[in-house]
């Protein structure tokens, strides 16, 4: 089929662009107006919200909100706020808490909160002439003109850190870059730092401009190419650590202590040594960290992005977690690379979002940071615990029975059965298929 293009699509109204999809995408058909519709909040003034947190939007895309109880974080209780659609995830997250619950709970320290952001340049001249103007003029220009935009920030403790120049021209012809590191305080930042860093760009070219070290071929060779935070944040750092005795490290699932310990070891050295495994182990952590991430209204995307950069920051894909087993201790952690805010941004728009943080005692964006690595380790545990004891299916699929019952359209008097019927085994799709339709026949 051939679809014409559209002009304007973002000046039609919510209907008029639900119109022209079902017409031009859908043959006309008024069943998928209905499911858009009925997606719609029922509060007029709640709905308009949502819309405008993006654009062009026709409904709301839903996930579930789940609750993950019993966490001891730093000596305190905490139950974590979930927005995830997979499986097990929220019910894994739970049962790791609970696990470590009478152990001391999870620890964590705040290592660093660098965050960084770059102006590109392209400039050609001698890299030592470039290097004194900065450090004896171009530095102190860069603080001066962006006082304006900082001061709010400095006020609550945070603003520009540092300032220095990074010669890129041995992998880049005339590469060069302002490499800037900042302290957001409770913000996530972005805004403020790609503020800074605009200012940084219209001062250089002013201020070289001015220079009369520099030639006239020299200045007309100085390009700005961009001014943006890195969404790689290595010194945006925070740990997160459980540790026992090997000898209360009980496992329900029938094995030994000391061989639980040792095969989770295992498990995780596989995966800080092959990227195949990492890749799946590590995604795993994100499913913890990301569903808290989304609950309490940050970028769950920049937070992926910076995780897996910092596991290969070494040339290698690795295990963002690392297990010992060292003098009879069992010590399992994180160390995690995360960006998060608790103002600005959705955190004062989002009903659920407030509901989060104030679920969560309004954290300081530090706290937050230690309570995502905990969420993730947890998650990251309770897939370890599974794989070296029972197997990953025995439990996931017993939380996907549902997903798949609810596609056959089971009745609720079914589901009971297989429920019952699954109490002992291995929930397989091809056991259910079959049961199913063995009771179906009867």
């Amino acid at each position: 089929m051939n679809h014409q293009p559209i002009e304007g699509f973002s000046k039609l109204t919510k209907q008029g662009k639900m119109d022209w999809l079902v017409n031009e995408y859908l043959d006309g058909n008024q069943e998928y107006q209905n499911i858009l519709q009925q997606y719609w909040n029922d509060n007029a003034e709640l709905q308009k919200l949502h819309d405008e947190f993006s654009e062009n939007t026709i409904s709301n895309f839903y996930m579930p909100y789940g609750i993950a109880p019993n966490f001891l974080i730093d000596g305190k209780l905490v139950a974590l706020p979930m927005a995830v659609e997979e499986s097990s995830v929220v019910a894994a997250a739970s049962k790791a808490a609970k696990f470590w619950i009478d152990k001391g709970g999870f620890k964590t320290t705040i290592i660093n909160t660098e965050k960084l952001g770059h102006t590109h340049f392209i400039f050609n001249v001698e890299s030592h002439k470039l290097l004194h103007f900065f450090n004896f003029k171009l530095k102190k220009k860069l603080f001066e003109a962006t006082e304006a935009i900082t001061a709010n920030m400095r006020n609550r403790g945070g603003g520009i850190l540092d300032i220095k120049l990074v010669d890129k021209t041995a992998d880049m012809a005339h590469y060069y870059q302002l490499k800037a590191s900042f302290d957001t305080v409770d913000s996530m930042g972005a805004n403020f730092i790609n503020s800074c860093l605009e200012q940084f760009g219209k001062t250089l070219k002013e201020e070289v401009a001015k220079e009369e070290d520099f030639t006239q071929e020299e200045k007309d060779s100085l390009q700005i190419v961009m001014n943006i935070l890195s969404n790689f944040t290595p010194d945006c750092v925070v740990r997160a650590e459980v540790s026992c005795k090997i000898d209360d490290l009980k496992d329900d699932s029938g094995i030994s202590n000391e061989e639980f310990a040792r095969k989770f070891k295992q498990a995780v050295t596989i995966a800080e040594i092959e990227p195949f495994r990492a890749t799946t182990h590590n995604k795993g952590i994100m499913n913890g960290v990301d569903a808290v991430v989304i609950a309490t209204g940050n970028d769950f995307r920049a937070t992926e992005a910076c995780a897996h950069a910092y596991a290969a920051r070494d040339g290698q894909y690795r295990s963002l977690t690392h297990c010992t087993t060292e003098n009879g201790i069992f010590r399992f952690w994180i160390d995690l690379p995360i960006s998060v805010g608790v103002v600005g941004g959705l955190t004062n728009l989002h009903p659920l979002v407030k509901f989060s943080l104030a679920l969560l005692g309004k954290p300081s964006a530090q706290e937050l940071m230690s309570i995502l690595a905990v969420s993730g380790l947890a998650q990251n545990f309770g897939a370890l615990r599974s794989l070296v004891t029972t197997g990953i299916q025995k439990g996931h699929m017993k939380m996907h029975l549902l997903n798949i019952l609810n596609q056959m359209g089971a009745t609720e008097e079914e589901k009971q059965h297989f429920v019952v019927y699954f109490k002992d085994k291995t929930v397989t799709h091809h056991e259910v298929i079959s049961e199913f339709n063995r009771m179906r026949a009867q």
